[in-house]
């Protein structure tokens, strides 16, 4: 009898623990949930899979297992910063449509994000796949979820929900939030509307019109002025709302304008309101057309405005908005709208052909082209010219690398002399004819595995910095020891002054004497054959020792 006792008593708590889970919608792996839940298995009828949550989640959720799936408008961010708030989690979401629902799994370190739309989340995931989002200064992962809708307890969720009532507020009605009470980390209005912008790693032109163009997502843009200051460009930008500018702030600061360059910093102006005077390429009252271009300070040419114009409507995206997906072509646009470049006919830019000159002609070859330049950017095919073997044409993959190349080397040492870097007026670098002997000045990598950016969304779109001292290493095997990278490094003709292996022995940085000697370095040693199949990876590190 007590033996029937005891068994009742464990089916009993038995039954009751899965009902409960069941209730309240305990997620135990996605591939768990499909393969062992009547409601989701491939037999049942229920055309969408739900999770629910309740206050334990933080302890019992274990969030998305797969890495891909279908496109779901409920995604599944990871790697989050224990101290990120509700707020910093919806502005990602912000600039591609409404945000409907979220889940903070903060004991996790994740979070359940839901939009409105699918459309809307595929254009945030295809978005952040190019881009690797940060919150904190740290790099944090979107994906879709295994779930097709957020369904959240919201007697145990007040604080998110909260938030997102706020937010919703803001994006419906453009005004500020009155009457509801939130948490001091939610959107509240701001004390100016005007925005203090400056560009750092402005490697590439921005112009007035690309500042219009992305922080008009977040609300009517009144008045910007653009100046320089402490050889910085800076802007101030008016909206007509406060709570338009904490929005704008809340979703861009730290954002790069263009793939790992042009990083937007963010910050309220003392003013409240800009006296604009003139409507040209450094100043815009889009309130007063009327105003004139101003005495010796040139207008917009409107063959330039309306060439832009045109490029940068390839950013709509029905349904949704990327403000910060702005393509070559609008980028080259840019550059001519800041005149930097001249544009053949009306528009140019975007030239992917680079001249390089002065080049030491008894040491430089186009492997050695190829490697130094590859740091920033895939380059396609290298000529060193037959006549005048100091200087070469280089192809890359497009018109931002050519520019980010030629801003990071040109006037940089190589080979003992300094090299002079422009835009090459021809389009393409021809290969010889077939059975022609060129000696070998002309290679194609159209197809070489040492592309650093084939992949889109790379770490390596992170980590493009100018030539320095300091080395990053990386792909470094267990069995190399640090005296050995120091004996390999100073073998290249420099001298190592400062190593540092990272707690994982797989990457080091290590410092050279001079930027020439690490130049050298780079083109000696990357893709160096360490043994155990590792190949080393080298690039310019921001860091030292």
């Amino acid at each position: 009898m007590r033996i029937n006792w005891l068994t009742c008593v464990f089916v009993f708590f038995f039954f009751y623990s899965v009902v409960t889970d069941v209730a309240v919608g305990v997620k135990r792996g996605s591939d768990e949930l499909l393969s062992g839940s009547v409601l989701n298995s491939p037999n049942s009828n229920m055309s969408s899979m739900v999770v629910t949550a309740n206050g334990n989640d933080n302890k019992k959720f274990k969030g998305d297992d797969k890495m891909d799936g279908a496109p779901s408008r409920v995604l599944h961010i990871r790697k989050l910063p224990g101290e990120v708030t509700e707020t910093e989690v919806i502005a990602l979401g912000l600039p591609f449509g409404k945000v409907t629902n979220i889940l903070m799994l903060k004991g996790k370190n994740q979070a359940f994000l839901e939009l409105a739309t699918e459309e809307a989340a595929i254009t945030m995931v295809n978005y952040y796949s190019a881009v690797t989002p940060h919150l904190r200064n740290q790099p944090i992962y979107i994906q879709y979820s295994n779930h097709k809708e957020l369904k959240t307890d919201n007697t145990l969720n007040q604080r998110a929900q909260a938030v997102l009532q706020a937010v919703t507020a803001v994006q419906a009605t453009n005004a500020p939030i009155s009457g509801t009470t939130v948490s001091e980390s939610a959107v509240t209005p701001a004390q100016s509307p005007v925005l203090r912008i400056i560009i750092d790693n402005m490697y590439y032109p921005v112009t007035l019109d690309v500042l219009h163009q992305i922080f008009s997502k977040f609300g009517a843009v009144l008045k910007i002025i653009t100046f320089t200051k402490n050889n910085q460009f800076q802007a101030l930008l008016q909206y007509g709302d406060p709570v338009n500018a904490q929005q704008a702030k809340l979703a861009l600061d730290g954002q790069n304008i263009y793939n790992a360059c042009c990083t937007l910093r963010i910050d309220f102006s003392k003013l409240v309101n800009l006296n604009v005077k003139y409507n040209n390429d450094k100043s815009r009252d889009y309130t007063r057309p009327d105003l004139p271009s101003g005495d010796g300070q040139p207008a917009l040419d409107p063959a330039i405005a309306a060439a832009f114009a045109k490029e940068t409507s390839l950013l709509a995206v029905p349904g949704a908005l990327s403000p910060l997906a702005i393509p070559n072509a609008a980028a080259a646009a840019a550059a001519a709208a800041a005149g930097r470049v001249g544009m053949p006919g009306v528009s140019a830019g975007g030239n992917t052909v680079l001249l390089v000159s002065n080049l030491n002609e008894e040491m430089v070859t186009p492997q050695s082209l190829f490697t130094l330049f590859g740091v920033y950017g895939d380059v396609q095919r290298v000529k060193i010219l037959y006549n005048k073997k100091d200087s070469a044409l280089i192809q890359m993959a497009d018109g931002n690398q050519s520019q980010l190349a030629m801003s990071h080397l040109n006037g940089q040492k190589m080979y003992g002399k300094i090299i002079r870097v422009t835009l090459s007026k021809h389009q393409t670098v021809q290969l010889p004819r077939e059975g022609l002997d060129d000696q070998g000045l002309t290679k194609d990598f159209g197809n070489s595995p040492l592309h650093r950016f084939k992949k889109p969304g790379s770490k390596n779109f992170q980590n493009i910095f100018p030539p320095s001292a300091t080395l990053h290493l990386s792909n470094i095997p267990p069995s190399v020891a640090e005296e050995d990278l120091r004996t390999l490094f100073s073998n290249t003709g420099g001298t190592v002054k400062a190593f540092k292996f990272f707690q994982d022995h797989k990457m080091a940085l290590l410092q050279m004497s001079t930027v020439e000697e690490a130049i050298q370095a780079l083109i000696d040693l990357h893709n160096y054959n360490l043994g155990e199949n590792h190949h080393l990876r080298v690039s310019f590190s921001k860091s030292t020792i």
